[in-house]
């Protein structure tokens, strides 16, 4: 029985390991001087005091090969990064663009140009079970150790509180994951995708038998979004719940520690058009029972805007169902993009123009635009004088009012056209003309 484990475990390895990258990514960080550890994996390192320095650093990671040319990560791999390779499992070395991040669920895709990859399987984490063996694949520590594997089991499932990420319903598993690890594959044993490692719980650094995985089924999701939009969009009920405890559901005439609690839903949201009220606990969404305020999280917002729900309600010591047409979360709306770090096309990176923006760069309320945060030296637009620090009012005739509309634009145009911009640089105004490449 042993010998046939082995031999089969041995297969999958084979099988799925040319699928899993090393990836790293140049940053440029900040480090407390003179004495300081520079943060180089998530959830292993933390801001260090003293007076601040930035370096460039090159952080390490892993992803997994997903589609033609796509490849996933964790966003806190590539975050701020201005130059992201991917180093195959023979060795090769390829440039990725970033195609779009999700902090919240901390995802991230890349697109590479090489588009003949081997490809995974993606599975179904829905299926998956507490007991169930599964590998972890990756590249903990260095890029000499690429493609590791580690084998473990299931430990447990939907595990929230954490304290990681916005959106946790994390896979546990005691398969090693290590710093490095992070983008890695979680495999099931039949060679199938079914999560993304992204954290451990250790206080010495390495594995303690405490991993966490983002399950591939709310992975897929966003990912779909990221490509087709640029961003994740999320559904929303329009109310703010809380946990519930022993003593609030024995107040509510609840007989077991279980729903969500809301305790105050939002004025003119779709919540309040069913006729949700606070102190309502919500138990099941179409059926599905809802065992905490996480599960009612990830459940609703894993939904699209429009989709209408049946929710059953514990109201005044009964049951109640309510149906609710969800909204889209309006955080979203306002965030959206929010930085366009993809050189490649024009030579130049943009952002969204916040408050700490405004403030380091002295800007007027009434500039709106998107702000140049980097430009290739050696591009067209480097050599037009185009600057970090400007601010991009115009594309053509048309207003810029952030990284969403900036690549909206730009998807308009072909390779060969002249792109027209109208840009600020201390109250100073002008057009610069570039090609797309």
């Amino acid at each position: 029985l042993l010998d046939e484990l082995s031999k089969d475990v041995a297969t999958i390895a084979e099988k799925v390991s040319p699928s899993v990258v090393t990836i790293t990514a140049e940053k440029i960080m900040k480090q407390s001087s003179p004495f300081g550890q520079i943060p180089n994996d998530f959830f292993f390192f933390g801001p260090q005091s003293g007076q601040d320095k930035e370096i460039r650093s090159e952080v390490l990671g892993s992803g997994v090969i997903v589609g033609k040319g796509i490849i996933l990560t964790n966003n806190h791999v590539v975050e701020n990064a201005e130059n992201i390779t991917v180093h195959l499992s023979d060795r090769r070395e390829i440039k990725a663009t970033l195609l779009g991040t999700d902090p919240k669920s901390d995802i991230a895709v890349l697109q590479v140009e090489e588009k003949d990859l081997p490809a995974i399987k993606i599975g179904n984490s829905d299926d998956m079970k507490v007991g169930a063996f599964v590998l972890a694949i990756g590249s903990p520590f260095s890029d000499n150790l690429n493609t590791t594997v580690t084998l473990g089991i299931v430990s447990a499932l939907g595990r929230s509180s954490v304290g990681i990420i916005d959106y946790e319903n994390f896979i546990q598993t005691d398969a090693a994951i290590n710093p490095g690890n992070s983008g890695g594959a979680l495999i099931n044993s039949k060679g199938e995708l079914i999560g993304i490692n992204t954290a451990i719980a250790s206080r010495s650094g390495g594995s303690q038998g405490i991993g966490f995985a983002i399950p591939i089924n709310l992975v897929k999701r966003n990912m779909e979004d990221i490509i087709t939009e640029g961003r994740v969009i999320r559904a929303w009920v329009g109310v703010q719940i809380q946990k519930l405890d022993q003593a609030i559901a024995s107040s509510l005439g609840l007989r077991n520690v279980q729903g969500a609690l809301v305790g105050e839903v939002v004025k003119d949201s779709p919540g309040e058009k069913a006729g949700l009220q606070s102190m309502d606990v919500i138990l099941e969404v179409n059926g599905k029972t809802i065992g905490s305020d996480s599960d009612l999280r990830i459940n609703i917002s894993t939904r699209r805007p429009g989709e209408k729900v049946k929710l059953t309600v514990f109201r005044n010591k009964k049951e109640k169902k309510i149906s609710v047409t969800l909204g889209e979360l309006p955080e979203d709306n306002k965030e959206k993009i929010t930085e366009d770090k993809n050189t490649g096309d024009l030579g130049i990176s943009v952002k969204n123009i916040d408050d700490e923006i405004r403030r380091s760069y002295r800007l007027n309320d009434d500039v709106r635009g998107v702000l140049i945060s980097n430009v290739d030296r050696n591009s067209e637009a480097g050599k037009k004088g185009l600057a970090r620090g400007m601010i991009i009012m115009k594309i053509g005739d048309k207003r810029v009012d952030s990284v969403s509309d900036y690549r909206k634009m730009i998807r308009q145009y072909k390779s060969g056209d002249s792109v027209l911009f109208f840009v600020q640089y201390r109250g100073n105004n002008r057009f610069v003309g570039l090609t797309l490449k």
